[in-house]
């Protein structure tokens, strides 16, 4: 009988130490698997499926951009936890705050002497050339051309032939209306040439790089004597960045940043895509410069396999109007000319101390090579968003095809985000920059490139490893690099000529001192 309880008795511990056992197990695996990843991660907590199984999974084979359904904009749970982790981390604060303004307003109001648009003598025609950006500082430039030179400004022509191929038209892109009545105390414009003068003959100019007012007062302008239309055949560079009368320079302010404003449907439709952005609580705009297009116009390779390379070589050999054929990428990176590679800016990132689930806008057009380079920035960030993420086929279908819409609409997003930055300093960086320095001097890290890379090289052959002394390091680094107020930097000394003016801060980089003023106590 003390022998059957005793059986009984041992049955009984058993059975109860493995369901102890059993139970401690799932416990701790459940602790172990849940747990880190939702702290980790930070993903909000009702991201439609296709963004878990994207972001969760980080398929080489699915791409980082597939489409996604947009975010539920009535709830922005990342917004609620970001406070949570700001009041344990005051560090995260810090790195939101927007540099100090010391006061600077816009001023760009004309001064008591500025007049009414004078009789006008002519016609101005304008080609523009190059993509969004580059066009956008054109037409302003052409703006304080026609009123340095008494002409009435045709709405200008957008570039339908290079690399972009886009069949827009100006008031495809900009609000034609608000671009004429912005300007009526300025210059004439018109949208077309009257009848009467569309078979007239056209003094065909090409107006020199970087001219000042007495350019184009006398060489210019002595074109009326001739002719009553006088053509631009390109818009960009043609007026020097300084040594305008400040009535001119205020003028190019006004025509930047109050006349020159996107058409209706991109000024929506950037809105909702910035509504959207906002939902995952405040956002980063990275304009992400790794396009095939850019890597072959600099000669860029590093990070890429050989055959990519050489795919990058034979674009730029066979694309006629690129002069520069041979490029030493060593060189080139080494100098800082090159755009920092998706795995470099998501080491920069981490090193200033941006957590994983800080949202990402990234501003650009298709990645080169696609998933096989945005893996590493994806792991370390999983919240990549872009257009395609955050709206549906159906909204974007109005501007597929259209880069320059396109390009519109990351530009609003940059422009409106809490923290821009430029992987490269190109039109669009430059662009960008210049009118969050306009709006207040919000928040733009601009990444020293050519000490990064020596960074980089030392952590890629085991010299230096990521942690606190990387991270301290490049906060220092960076400390004066985050768009705080500062003149307008002039040409590098020692140079003459043409390169003279090519070495100096373009004026729509930075419109101070012209357009921006302290206000007094």
């Amino acid at each position: 009988m003390q022998k059957k309880r005793w059986r009984t008795v041992v049955i009984v511990r058993k059975v109860l130490t493995f369901a102890i056992a059993a139970i401690a197990l799932v416990a701790l695996l459940y602790v172990h698997v849940v747990f880190p990843a939702s702290e980790v991660t930070k993903l909000p907590d009702k991201l439609p499926t296709q963004h878990e199984s994207s972001y969760q999974k980080l398929s080489r084979e699915r791409s980082w951009t597939q489409e996604h359904a947009p975010p539920h904009l009535a709830k922005a749970p990342l917004a609620a936890r970001k406070s949570d982790v700001a009041s344990r981390n005051g560090s995260l604060d810090k790195l939101w705050k927007p540099p100090p303004n010391r006061d600077y307003v816009p001023c760009v109001a004309p001064s008591p002497i500025y007049t009414s648009p004078p009789e006008s003598r002519g016609y101005l025609l304008v080609h523009t050339n190059g993509g969004l950006n580059q066009m956008r500082a054109g037409i302003c430039d052409m703006v304080a051309v026609a009123r340095i030179i008494n002409a009435t400004l045709v709405i200008p022509e957008l570039d339908k032939r290079s690399l972009w191929q886009d069949s827009s038209n100006f008031s495809d892109v900009f609000d034609e209306d608000h671009f004429i009545s912005s300007l009526e105390n300025d210059v004439k414009v018109v949208k077309k040439l009257p009848k009467e003068l569309a078979s007239a003959t056209k003094a065909f100019k090409h107006f020199r790089s970087w001219s000042g007012v007495d350019y184009y007062e006398e060489e210019i302008a002595r074109l009326w004597d001739e002719y009553q239309i006088i053509r631009a055949a390109k818009s960009d560079s043609r007026l020097t960045n300084n040594n305008l009368p400040p009535d001119i320079q205020k003028l190019r302010c006004r025509a930047c940043y109050q006349a020159l404003r996107f058409a209706p449907k991109i000024e929506a439709m950037g809105k909702m895509l910035v509504d959207r952005m906002r939902s995952y609580g405040p956002y980063i705009a990275l304009h992400l410069r790794f396009e095939k297009d850019m890597l072959a116009f600099s000669g860029c390779t590093h990070d890429l396999s050989p055959e990519e390379a050489e795919e990058l070589k034979t674009i730029r050999e066979n694309t006629t109007w690129w002069k520069v054929k041979e490029i030493d990428p060593v060189e080139q990176r080494t100098k800082g000319y090159c755009p920092l590679t998706p795995r470099e800016v998501g080491v920069f990132l981490s090193a200033l101390g941006f957590p994983s689930n800080t949202p990402i806008y990234i501003a650009a057009g298709e990645m080169y090579g696609g998933d096989s380079h945005m893996s590493d920035l994806l792991l370390r960030y999983p919240l990549l968003m872009n257009k395609e993420k955050l709206a549906s086929v159906e909204e974007l279908e109005p501007f597929i095809n259209h880069s320059s819409q396109l390009a519109a609409l990351d530009y609003i997003v940059s422009v409106e985000s809490d923290i821009f930055i430029p992987s490269y300093s190109g039109n669009m960086a430059r662009a960008v920059e210049g009118h969050r320095r306009f709006l207040g001097h919000r928040k733009t890290i601009s990444p020293d490139r050519r000490t990064l890379v020596r960074i980089f090289d030392k952590i890629d052959q085991g010299r230096m490893k990521e942690g606190k002394n990387l991270s301290n390091r490049i906060i220092e680094i960076h400390r004066r690099r985050q768009g705080s107020p500062r003149k307008r930097k002039g040409p590098i000394a020692g140079t003459k000529g043409t390169d003279r003016f090519r070495s100096e801060e373009a004026f729509y980089v930075n419109p101070l001192p012209d357009c921006l003023c302290q206000k007094v106590s």
